[in-house]
């Protein structure tokens, strides 16, 4: 058949072909488009790498990009515990773990319910991991939980009164691997582990409530730009809100770098945890539609029907998933001294110079740990209160319930004394 079409190109033209010309002219439009479409799917991970009985921790493995990432290890041997908010028997989850054994022939992938929302939480199940001896294996965390306020939405708030935006992206990941230090430092010297954060080119337009410390603390000037700082009310914006929880997440990255490398072990080897900065790009996730379509219906009717354009210019979330494939499976960087940025499965330089300072690095650390420290101690008043109010409900209903027991006696009493006259 092609020979015969080519015979008839070649003797009679393009116009002896039904839309001959019209194909021809689309094959320049269909050139471009796939070109286009290949350079916006981003790198492809080459590397490999044994991951059989390596045991990797991940947040936000249930759906977009963390999904991806969580098929492509368990699909090469990895044994993975899910960290989700979702109870144990949820239909939901018990359906995901088991559509994941079986698409990769891994039974090794467990789940334990952590909600990143609430500080208690997170420390229930860190303390409950590193409470073990020997110490668990850990090779690898890949910190994937991330959320966003639609723009022009407002602000939620998480059980322990923190700004969701900064609560889940960068104070619950500081929260979990401040806890989970001591188990990552205690792994045996030979084992390559790796700490993974999932980040955002927007870290550029961050701000930290820290940020100008480092150079005005001891002055006059600095400390009165300080106090009007917080007199101001700073308004809520969820574009700022975002770009601010990735700045400090990076800086808390490093500054968690130094923190690991810093500890001397017991049989003087080198430390062997490194951390590596991922920023996967733009990714049709399920949290990227929500932002495009300003979280309402009319706006998911429009991104329908532009779907066509979101296609083109936006990663799917397997290709979005990449570079965290990379991070976890290039070998370079199981040796080195860690705090490396990856994009596009390739290193790249940090365009902000405070997430290297070590001052801003330092005074961001001190004020999550005293944060931390009185919403924990907040959050413990509260559930004493609600025990205390449990208990006492209980026992007034067990008043009422032997009051009424008695007062069913007395009746039958009554009642057997009158037949009995």
């Amino acid at each position: 058949m092609p020979v015969h079409i080519l015979s008839q190109l070649w003797e009679q033209g393009f116009s002896s072909v039904p839309y001959g010309w019209t194909l021809l002219k689309l094959l320049p439009v269909i050139a471009v488009v796939y070109l286009l479409k290949l350079y916006f799917n981003g790198a492809v991970n080459t590397s490999e790498r044994n991951m059989h009985s390596k045991v990797v921790m991940m947040t936000g493995g249930t759906s977009g990009i963390g999904a991806e990432v969580a098929k492509g290890l368990a699909s090469r041997g990895a044994q993975l515990v899910l960290l989700t908010q979702h109870t144990l028997t949820d239909p939901f989850l018990v359906d995901y773990i088991e559509d994941l054994r079986s698409q990769t022939g891994n039974e090794l992938i467990t789940a334990e319910r952590v909600d990143l929302e609430s500080l208690h939480s997170i420390r229930e199940f860190a303390t409950k991991w590193i409470d073990n001896l020997p110490p668990r294996r850990l090779d690898m965390i890949i910190l994937c939980a991330n959320t966003r306020t639609p723009p022009g939405g407002e602000a939620t708030f998480t059980e322990d009164g923190l700004e969701s935006t900064w609560g889940l992206n960068y104070l619950a990941n500081f929260h979990l691997l401040s806890i989970l230090s001591p188990a990552l430092r205690a792994q045996p010297p030979d084992r390559d582990v790796r700490i993974i954060f999932g980040t955002c080119s927007s870290y550029i337009g961050g701000v930290l409530p820290v940020s100008t410390d480092s150079s005005t603390a001891d002055s006059k000037k600095g400390k009165k730009e300080k106090k009007e700082k917080k007199e101001e009310a700073v308004p809520f914006t969820p574009g700022s809100a975002y770009s601010t929880s990735k700045l400090a997440l990076m800086t808390f990255a490093l500054a968690f770098q130094k923190h690991l490398s810093s500890f001397t072990r017991a049989d003087k080897n080198p430390v062997n945890s490194r951390v590596i900065l991922v920023d996967p790009g733009w990714t049709r996730t399920p949290g990227m539609r929500r932002f495009l379509t300003f979280g309402s219906l009319w706006g998911l009717l429009v991104y329908m029907a532009t779907w066509p354009l979101w296609w083109l210019f936006l990663k799917s979330a397997d290709q979005g998933a990449q570079t965290f494939l990379y991070a976890a499976m290039e070998a370079q960087y199981g040796r080195g001294e860690g705090g490396w940025f990856l994009k596009e499965c390739r290193q790249m330089g940090i365009l902000k110079d405070e997430v290297k300072d070590e001052g801003v690095q330092k005074k961001l650390w001190e004020l999550s740990e005293e944060g931390i420290k009185l919403l924990e101690q907040e959050s413990a008043k509260r559930r004493a209160a609600e025990k205390n109010k449990g208990e006492k409900a209980g026992a007034k209903g067990k008043g009422k319930e032997a009051g009424a027991k008695t007062s069913a006696t007395k009746e039958n009493g009554a009642a057997k004394q009158r037949k009995g006259k």
